[in-house]
């Protein structure tokens, strides 16, 4: 069975524990810092919008985009990101209730 690790990644100053392979988490680390400075330039850009629709924008915008989004992300990881902003995507669904 394949070795997994878990980690806490902050979302918008919530924290969510995940697991992941161990070389994965520079990368898991690197994108989450990219999608919450996502969300803080669409907060200025969108003012008076829920704190939910900011982090739908920045998850859709890197679900959609994974090549050109953070202008790091390599097409080869855009199966894994989608995988991990699912996963992050029902996490947040189950904390709103």
């Amino acid at each position: 069975m394949e070795q997994l690790i878990p980690v806490n990644i902050i979302v918008a100053d919530r924290s969510y524990r995940i697991k992941i392979k161990p070389e994965e988490e520079e990368e898991v680390r690197r994108i989450m810092k990219e999608v919450n400075e996502k969300i803080v330039d669409f907060k200025a850009s969108y003012a008076g919008k829920d704190l939910q629709d900011y982090i739908a924008m920045a998850l859709i915008m890197y679900a959609t985009h994974p090549v050109t989004s953070g202008g790091k992300a390599q097409a080869s990881t855009a199966p894994f990101l989608q995988e991990k902003l699912e996963k992050l995507e029902e996490l947040i669904n189950q904390a709103l209730g």
